[in-house]
């Protein structure tokens, strides 16, 4: 998993409350495993006409937003089904970091997994953060996660909360599978001393 430190981008405006994981990343595009190529079905249905075209007034489609690597979206964003798919797209789109008024529970714990952060603020705040993201790319907002702030074009900082361990996570790169790795020496060790009679993970 790619760290998460200092991140200034463009910020993409949604704004759009209760977006569930079907609009993030429809139920017909989950026949992979993959955690790759599922960008361009993004807000697929939101996205795209029926014949594949794209609706020219979808703000990832609009060119200052091509590239944005912070959304800026409505109250209970990921609500809906678990779909770990949801996080996959956006980090595949190139969204590192997510600010709403509130998240869906599993979908909030699945983004720090996957390498995304994403940032609770007041209602009033993330308002003034979406006219800041409605200016585009002459308006681009920094995220620093050590500093825990979301820094506005005009230099004003905003202060934010994120759990230390899932903060650690993020700064350090680690997902599930690394924090395993990190005790790999401790686990070698352990695996070496159990006795000739218990069976081993690893065969005879």
């Amino acid at each position: 998993m790619d760290k998460f430190a200092l991140l200034t981008a463009t910020a993409a405006p949604l704004k759009i409350a209760n977006v569930d994981t079907d609009k993030i990343i429809p139920a017909r595009f989950l026949k992979t495993i993959k955690r790759t190529g599922l960008g361009k079905s993004l807000f697929a249905d939101m996205r795209y006409e029926a014949d594949g075209s794209e609706k020219a007034d979808f703000v990832l489609n609009q060119p200052k937003y091509r590239h944005a690597e912070i959304l800026v979206a409505g109250d209970n964003f990921g609500c809906g089904s678990s779909r770990e798919h949801a996080p996959w797209a956006l980090l595949d789109f190139g969204i590192r970091c997510v600010i709403a008024p509130s998240f869906a529970d599993i979908f909030f714990n699945n983004c720090f997994k996957n390498g995304i952060l994403p940032i609770v603020l007041p209602e009033d705040v993330v308002a003034a953060l979406m006219e800041d993201a409605a200016l585009g790319t002459n308006a681009r907002l920094t995220v620093d996660l050590e500093a825990q702030v979301v820094v506005r074009p005009n230099g004003d900082k905003i202060p934010f909360e994120v759990d230390a361990f899932r903060k650690h996570c993020l700064l350090n790169g680690l997902d599930d599978i690394g924090l395993t790795l990190a005790h790999t020496a401790a686990i070698d060790a352990y695996e070496a001393n159990i006795p000739a009679w218990q069976p081993k993970i690893h065969g005879a």
